[in-house]
């Protein structure tokens, strides 16, 4: 069998032909596609209002940002996860404070975010990591009680619901990703939903130099060269290019949806025997979106490590990933403030052992079911 990679985009003619098109109708930054595109995604997500990004990292801090946070505020983010997470906080001016997760889901443990609150404490940032939401009625309720801003990161979060209620029109901002990678792709982009039209009008603006007119509508039929920097602001929009690639692919999210729940599926009936391995949780509350299947080895039942793991799964031509080192275990956030394992133990001791195995809609069932036999092989010869 041909090497199988970690991940694979799932791109088709439509995509192209969108693409073409657009370069052909004059628009290549930001423009009439971004808004379409905006407007489709606030419907399929229930937002009242969106704003179209770069990136989910210059989502999260345009969202940090507009909080106008001040040097010495705090903002709580989970360890385990991505890099800009923690970095946009910094970025803004306020101080990360890392928080531990949960056993189960991986997501943010919100019985430990109150412990750390303080006074100086303004916001948090839950994570659906792999696409399970987190518990959004504890996130608010701890949010309620200290008076917290909520923005939730949603980078693997489409398209996904917790009780009833899609992930974007849950908080008062939410962040999505369209890197490559992801359920949804537009190469680069991201998106934020903002239910407050007064913040979404501010990041709207800041998003582009802080100016007071989009290019689109200085540029556009009957637009005016007049505009007025109102706030110096980050060149962090969405081209048109991304955003037509984006409007095929938000069409055709229900198809590439239920493959990844098939893939899903087809995981669990042949790992289920594997008692060396922790299949991920689905809680009863939530629609999982699937971004990520992440598996976590049972050492005690093993004479192998995790990593050890990885490199014979490489060897078999199965490609893998860890989501995600924590932000703890990085050199920066151990020597600018002090973390170490000890601080976050469930969180240390979680990472150590997972391993995330390919999940996109182009695998092959052949191909699901060649990776799990890799899995359960490797695990049946290292058992202790």
């Amino acid at each position: 069998m041909e090497p199988i990679p970690f991940y694979k985009p799932s791109v088709t003619e439509d995509e192209l032909t969108e693409v073409v098109d657009t370069l052909r109708s004059g628009w290549l930054t930001m423009g009439p596609r971004t808004r379409q595109f905006e407007e489709e995604f606030a419907a399929r997500v229930d937002a009242r209002h969106t704003v179209a990004v770069s990136s989910a990292t210059a989502g999260l801090h345009l969202g940090l940002d507009a909080m106008d946070l001040e040097p010495g505020d705090e903002v709580l983010v989970p360890t385990i996860t991505f890099a800009s997470t923690g970095s946009t906080v910094i970025h803004a001016g306020a101080t990360p404070i890392l928080v531990d997760c949960e056993p189960d889901t991986l997501n943010i443990d919100v019985e430990d975010a109150a412990r750390k609150c303080g006074p100086r404490t303004k916001a948090i940032v839950p994570v659906h990591m792999a696409g399970h939401p987190c518990d959004m009625d504890a996130v608010h309720s701890l949010a309620e009680s200290r008076s917290l801003r909520v923005m939730e990161d949603a980078a693997h979060a489409i398209p996904a619901a917790y009780r009833g209620r899609k992930i974007g029109s849950v908080s008062e901002l939410t962040v999505f990703s369209f890197y490559a990678t992801k359920n949804l792709t537009t190469g680069e982009g991201g998106m934020v939903s903002v239910a407050d039209e007064e913040l979404a009008n501010r990041i709207q603006m800041r998003r582009l130099h802080g100016m007071s007119r989009d290019a689109w509508k200085r540029y556009g039929t009957g637009g005016s060269w007049r505009y007025d920097v109102a706030y110096p602001g980050f060149k962090y929009n969405m081209t048109d290019i991304a955003a037509a690639i984006g409007l095929v692919q938000l069409r055709r999210l229900d198809e590439l949806q239920q493959r990844r729940r098939e893939i899903v599926a087809r995981y669990r009936l042949a790992l289920a025997d594997c008692d060396a391995l922790e299949l991920p949780t689905c809680r009863p509350e939530v629609d999982h979106a699937w971004h990520l299947f992440i598996v976590r080895m049972e050492h005690d039942r093993l004479s192998i490590h995790r990593d050890e793991v990885i490199e014979k799964l490489n060897a078999a031509g199965v490609g893998t990933s860890v989501h995600f080192i924590p932000l703890h275990v990085h050199s920066y956030y151990r020597e600018k403030y002090g973390y170490n394992d000890k601080s976050l133990p469930e969180a240390s001791k979680q990472w150590q052992r997972m391993i995330s195995l390919p999940l996109y809609p182009g695998l092959s069932d052949h191909q699901v079911d060649f990776v799990a036999a890799q899995v359960t092989e490797i695990l049946r010869q290292n058992r202790r």
